[in-house]
């Protein structure tokens, strides 16, 4: 049998960073049931940059004190996504790396408004796994904030 480091197991929610976006601290639960990551954005806008599709967005962090920070990212594509309601809803994905606890990988996240939710990021399992990370529900903030800087991306 394999030893598991704890570097690896997170909880059922984490800090992260998204540092290509210039998001730092934000709260993100963790949800093996969803197959992509999401993250919470509003004034969605595609456009072209040097001939390549791009998405400028708004993306909202914290869940008290709404702090609201606009983002450009390369347009990966558009994904119909099936909610666990059973609604199917278009939209964007792009990919950005990820920063949790002293793990950085790139993942891809689609643009979703989540300002009913109670976490402006979702971590869905394609993330988890190219992460390689297991799960620990019983437990949360496993990690530590992410130690990579805005500099490190």
């Amino acid at each position: 049998m394999k030893s598991i480091d704890p570097a690896n197991i997170v909880g059922l929610r984490e800090w992260v960073d998204l540092p290509q976006l210039g998001i730092i601290g934000l709260r993100a639960k963790i949800d093996t049931g969803a197959s992509t990551s999401s993250l919470h954005a509003s004034d969605i806008q595609p456009f072209e940059r040097d001939g390549q599709p791009w998405v400028r967005f708004t993306a909202y962090l914290g869940t008290q004190v709404q702090r609201r920070h606009r983002c450009e990212a390369p347009l990966v594509s558009l994904k119909t996504i099936k909610s666990s309601n059973g609604h199917s809803q278009s939209r964007y994905v792009i990919s950005t790396r990820l920063t949790l606890g002293r793990h950085s990988w790139p993942i891809e996240l689609t643009l979703a408004c989540r300002k009913t939710m109670r976490y402006r990021m979702l971590l869905g399992c394609k993330a988890l796994v190219d992460g390689r990370l297991l799960v620990d529900p019983a437990r949360s903030y496993v990690q530590d904030k992410p130690l990579l800087a805005l500099g490190d991306a």
